[in-house]
């Protein structure tokens, strides 16, 4: 288990915070590791194909994406583990404007979130946030992705 530090546990009451129970926020953390919290009251979540990342990153490697994104998105990355092909979800502002094809996931709806700090079989952090309120810009992801787009050559 990773341990958890001031900032991890600073993180994690943002994050609890965004439920109108934190305390069922910790429960489930402690029970499964993971917690649904309703998006768009703190942040929202732009869905991406695992297949779109590694295609922009130019890898599948954990490591490598990892490197790729907290440099290109400077901000929360989460990855779904449930299967091998699970898709990223780019955390930013609520209502942040996101025109690419990949679903932004707002109001009435609720993500898996891991804990800080600790393992989940579920779904990790790629990139964990800064600090309480540290998102990223959509912007940044649309450039990412704009470098996975194939060439389109002329004939």
């Amino acid at each position: 288990m990773t341990p958890v530090t001031s900032s991890s546990a600073a993180i994690a009451a943002w994050l609890a915070e965004t439920d109108s129970d934190p305390g069922s926020v910790y429960r489930a953390w402690a029970k499964d590791g993971i917690a649904l919290l309703p998006l768009g009251r703190r942040f929202d979540a732009i869905r991406v194909p695992c297949e779109r990342i590694h295609a922009a990153v130019g890898s599948d490697d954990p490591q490598t994406v990892a490197t790729a994104l907290r440099s290109w998105l400077d901000g929360p990355v989460i990855r779904d583990l449930r299967n091998s092909t699970g898709p990223y979800y780019v955390l930013i502002e609520p209502d942040a404007i996101w025109e690419g094809a990949e679903e932004c996931l707002r109001l009435e709806t609720y993500l898996g979130v891991p804990r800080p700090g600790v393992l989940s079989l579920h779904a990790h952090w790629v990139v964990i946030p800064a600090h309480p309120g540290y998102l990223c810009d959509p912007e940044h992801l649309a450039a990412l992705l704009a470098t996975a787009e194939p060439l389109e050559v002329e004939s």
